[in-house]
């Protein structure tokens, strides 16, 4: 048990999220995931997570198991492609993951999207949460668009807005 991280999580209050992704942040990012999502034939999920329940800080769940758990709880690897690609943020932590179905993943190196959540990271580092959030989209999207290009109109199937937990 990693006592420092549980208290930190513990201390740190459930509004975090709200507070570093405001709603107008939140509106932001889902129209870059809407552009981003006319160019290629990806869905893009955003998630923005702040302190973790006591169950999860006890079994010492990382911020990768955090995300592949939510990839499957929001249905990010149910698109008819196998395109869909998690974006999570873990605020305490102070982590970045980005998980690609298996689609995205058997074209795009693993060592692209570590690059994308050390920018995001180090903007968060600084405050940046708007630039670091909409910096790793466009990011995101140019790979997509490079290996799933737009073959015309589709339907969304995940939700372009941001959960903020």
């Amino acid at each position: 048990m990693d006592w420092k991280r549980l208290l930190e999580h513990l201390l740190t209050p459930h509004r975090l999220g709200r507070r570093l992704f405001p709603a107008t942040l939140g509106d932001d990012i889902g129209k870059a995931i809407a552009l981003s999502e006319a160019r290629h034939r990806g869905e893009l999920r955003f998630v923005v997570e702040g302190p973790l329940d006591l169950s999860l800080l006890w079994r010492g769940v990382t911020a990768r198991q955090r995300a592949v758990d939510l990839f499957s709880r929001l249905k990010v690897w149910d698109t008819e492609q196998n395109c869909g690609v998690l974006i999570y943020v873990q605020l305490v932590d102070r982590k970045v993951e980005i998980l690609a179905d298996r689609g995205i993943a058997a074209r795009v190196p693993e060592a692209d999207w570590r690059a994308i959540c050390a920018g995001m990271e180090e903007a968060f580092k600084h405050g940046d949460f708007r630039g670091g959030s909409l910096a790793a989209l466009a990011k995101v999207s140019e790979r997509l668009v490079a290996h799933f290009p737009s073959q015309g109109p589709r339907p969304n199937e995940l939700p372009d807005r941001p959960v903020v937990m």
